[in-house]
């Protein structure tokens, strides 16, 4: 059954994008999704069923190099079966929801084949992305993260013939090779100390890796803390982090499916679940811990901010998926794994929800994306309206404070904010309050300009507004009924009280959380394993997340009172600012702009972000681009060198030419000549010794 989860989505992608011609278009597309829809239905019957133990399904051998040995094995526990759920459940929909979206699709000529390269590209980046959630090891993982990278740059840039799809196709790819970079980095360091990539092995190793220390660049490093770090930075690019986040905003220019799949629920996600994943050793590396938390915590308020002033509709829950990202890492960083989990899942229904409706509301309005030419569209587009408005309920944690009831971004944000403030960061815990703020207002700011007031832009385009066929519709209501439901249904799961966690996640002891003693030592720098040897690894039963004491877990269930309905507050303010701006006195917004104009072009242009890695990467890299052009191939290779091949060599070669006469009397005359040169230098020469 893993296997059928993990291999459908290939399938369909290689007989979808190659053999279209045979099947037709129509052929792929019903191949395509119909093989999602079986890896989605298996994946909620493994999710759904008990894991005892962690399992390893191996599928064939990998990679065989001295000490380097990989297979490809799908590891299944309650962290994969989590991720499965959320990357089937989300393609799946999103390959049904494709279907009316591309057909109306105004940006490719009709009479040219797209559908079915279309779908065997989404096909494409699911199996790639099931291959990092199944990785047994991290040679496989770092496969699956650079296939959902080569699938991400050609769904982004599916519209090749729109030069802006390009950019950002090329931008995404090249900011997440900064990462990658990292994260290769860290599973160098981890084969060089332990002589393993394999998970249960490193995860061994650990504690001795924490005693450890390695030379890296100009100093001595604790290994811990490094790998830690290094593994971060990969995690940073794919989830688009504070300094690595650039890419995510202009990745939006792919079809709006594209965006739900990739940029609301699935790839960004990967850097969530690398760090999660690799808690074993993180535990021991409390310096990279301590990054990770204000990167989040700095990523969650930075992309709030952007968020607020934000004109197209896709940007803004491109930076609200920014910002939420932030929060999971928050959770994760001050090791409450299970939380960062639970608003991961969470997220991933209403945030897919609001991508895909924003797409229904972008082919009603005959694709504008700018909000400011939409308006009063709740009575032509109801069934969407409603879809976004359960989805911005609960982006915005609408429920009943000091309850369990409530929309899922409600129990699951409120959770890391809770833990947040158990850990003792205050940095962190005013950070997510202020960001859950102006969350609710741009939420609430997209929807009173998108569905109320009066119709605004074109109104050719209003007047024939009309709402999306069932093929869009029926995925936004499934996704409604995991944003409404969700967390209400795995709050004890990932939150609750410690029998429903361990029973959750199959852990039936403390004593099975924490690594075996007794344990084989990881390699240090002085002294490696022997050749073949490779540090023993046992294998907790179930363990997921390497939590022994869950104290931040334990604390943040007895948080004040005022601290757990802070974020409800937060949430009220920003949706009366919001309702006072845009429905009340929809003048107010323009004239705070104009009275505060740098602050507002500084949001509007993203912290200037762009414009500094111009400045300082893209300008300098065009200019080294421009020199070498210049004066390397054009004045140094075509000027010298080809003016040397081009002028000096046929001169030279019409001379020689000339001494080849076919007259014998001219060669014999020629070797007279040189018979004299010979004996004129040996008489110079002091004659014959």
């Amino acid at each position: 059954m893993e296997q059928i989860i993990l291999f459908a989505p290939l399938v369909g992608a290689i007989i979808g994008g190659f053999g279209w011609r045979v099947i037709g278009e129509k052929g792929a597309m019903v191949l395509t999704t119909g093989l999602l829809f079986l890896s989605f239905i298996l994946s909620w019957v493994v999710f759904l069923g008990p894991i005892d133990e962690t399992q390893h399904i191996h599928i064939l051998n990998f990679i065989s190099s001295g000490d380097l040995q990989t297979a490809w094995s799908i590891r299944i526990d309650r962290l994969t079966a989590i991720m499965l759920v959320v990357v089937t459940t989300v393609s799946a929909l999103v390959h049904l929801y494709s279907w009316g979206y591309m057909d109306h699709d105004a940006n490719w000529n009709e009479d040219q084949p797209y559908m079915a390269r279309f779908f065997a590209y989404l096909s494409f980046f699911t199996f790639a992305m099931l291959a990092l959630v199944t990785a047994d090891n991290l040679v496989q993982m770092f496969f699956g993260w650079e296939g959902v990278g080569v699938a991400s740059y050609l769904l982004i840039g599916f519209y090749y013939k729109k030069p802006s799809a390009n950019a950002a196709a090329i931008k995404a790819f090249v900011v997440n090779r900064v990462g990658d970079f990292g994260f290769s980095l860290g599973i160098f360091a981890l084969f060089f100390l332990t002589r393993s990539v394999d998970m249960d092995t490193i995860f061994a190793a650990a504690p001795q890796l924490a005693e450890t220390e390695i030379g890296f660049l100009w100093t001595h490093w604790n290994a811990a803390n490094l790998i830690g770090v290094l593994l971060f930075i990969g995690a940073m690019g794919k989830s688009a982090q504070l300094f690595l986040h650039t890419w995510l905003p202009d990745a939006m220019e792919g079809p709006t499916p594209v965006s739900a799949l990739i940029h609301a629920a699935t790839m960004v996600t990967a850097g969530v679940f690398l760090v999660v994943r690799m808690s074993p050793l993180l535990e021991y590396a409390p310096d990279a811990k301590m990054m990770i938390v204000y990167v989040g915590s700095a990523t969650a308020f930075f992309a709030a901010t952007v968020g607020l002033v934000q004109n197209d509709i896709k940007r803004v829950i491109a930076y609200s998926t920014c910002s939420q990202l932030g929060y999971m890492f928050v959770a994760a960083g001050v090791g409450a794994y299970p939380v960062a989990m639970f608003h991961l899942l969470t997220h991933a229904f209403f945030k897919a929800m609001l991508f895909l409706g924003a797409g229904s509301v972008i082919t009603a309005m005959h694709h504008e994306q700018d909000m400011r030419n939409y308006g009063g569209l709740r009575k032509k587009v109801p069934l969407t309206f409603w879809a976004m408005l359960i989805g911005t309920l609960a982006i915005t944690g609408v429920g009943i404070p000091l309850t369990t009831i409530g929309f899922a971004g409600f129990l699951s944000k409120d959770a890391i904010i809770e833990s947040a403030f158990a850990s003792g960061n205050g940095f962190a815990f005013w950070s997510l309050v202020v960001a859950a703020c102006f969350t609710s207002f741009y939420s609430w700011r997209l929807m009173f300009m998108t569905f109320w007031g009066k119709p605004r832009g074109d109104a050719h385009a209003h007047e024939h507004a009309h709402e999306s066929p069932w093929t869009m519709t029926v995925p936004l209501g499934v996704l409604a009924l995991g944003a409404v439901f969700a967390g209400m249904l795995w709050y004890g799961s990932f939150f609750g009280d410690h029998a429903k966690m361990t029973a959750f996640f199959g852990i039936e002891s403390h004593e099975e959380v924490v690594m075996a003693e007794g344990a084989a030592p990881a390699a240090t720098e002085h002294a490696a394993p022997a050749e073949g040897e490779h540090a023993a690894a046992t294998a907790p039963k179930g363990a997921v997340f390497f939590a022994p004491d869950n104290t931040v877990i334990d604390d943040a269930h007895h948080a004040p009172n005022w601290v757990k309905v802070a974020p409800f507050i937060a949430m009220l303010l920003g949706l009366a600012t919001a309702w006072v701006f845009y429905i009340a006195a929809p003048a107010v917004p323009r004239k705070l702009a104009a009275l505060q104009p740098h602050l507002y072009r500084f949001l509007l242009n993203k912290w200037y972000f762009d414009e500094l890695y111009d400045w300082l990467f893209v300008n300098p890299a065009k200019a080294i681009g421009r020199f070498l052009w210049q004066k390397g191939d054009g004045r140094t290779i075509d000027g010298l060198i080809n003016g040397i091949a081009l002028g000096l060599i046929p001169r030279l070669t019409r001379i020689a030419g000339r001494f080849q006469s076919g007259y014998l009397f001219h060669y014999a005359f020629a070797m007279v000549i040189g018979i004299a040169v010979l004996m004129f230098w040996a008489v110079l020469a002091g004659g014959a010794h």
